[in-house]
C-alpha cells in the first residue's frame, strides 16, 4: 500500500497485491521479499507500507544534494500466532535507496 499525497494533498487509498506488480518492477518487489527473508525468523508479510523519503547526501562537490528512498513497515504474522510491526528505525534495510525501488514506488502513486 504505497502512502503518499496527490496534487490536492489527499491521501488515495491504494491497495495492491502481487499480481499487480508490472513485470519491469518485480526487481524492486523481490528485494523487498529478501529484506524479510534476511530477518532469520519466522515471519509472514500480510501487509507491507511503503514511503517515500527525501533527504540530504551531501557531497564535497554538491553540498545541497538530494537523495530518494523508501521506506518500508512491514506488519507480519508467524506460525505461533504472534503479530508484529516491523520498522526502519529497527531495521535499517527496510530503507531501500535503489532507483529500483524509488521507481517502483513512484510507479504506483504517479497514476
Amino acid at each position: 500500500m504505497p502512502i503518499y499525497q496527490d496534487s490536492g494533498g489527499y491521501r488515495p487509498p491504494a491497495r495492491f497485491t502481487q499480481d499487480d506488480i508490472p513485470a519491469e518492477q518485480s526487481p524492486a518487489m523481490q528485494a523487498v521479499v529478501a529484506a524479510l527473508v534476511g530477518l532469520g525468523e519466522d515471519w509472514q508479510a500480510v501487509q507491507v507500507w511503503a514511503r517515500l523519503k527525501e533527504f540530504f547526501a551531501p557531497e564535497v562537490d554538491d553540498p545541497m544534494r538530494t537523495l530518494e528512498t523508501v521506506e518500508l513497515t512491514v506488519e507480519a504474522v508467524n506460525s505461533q500466532g504472534g503479530r508484529r510491526i516491523f520498522m526502519v528505525d529497527d531495521y535499517p534495510e527496510f530503507s531501500v535507496a535503489s532507483p529500483a525501488a524509488v521507481a517502483f514506488f513512484k510507479f504506483f502513486t504517479s497514476k
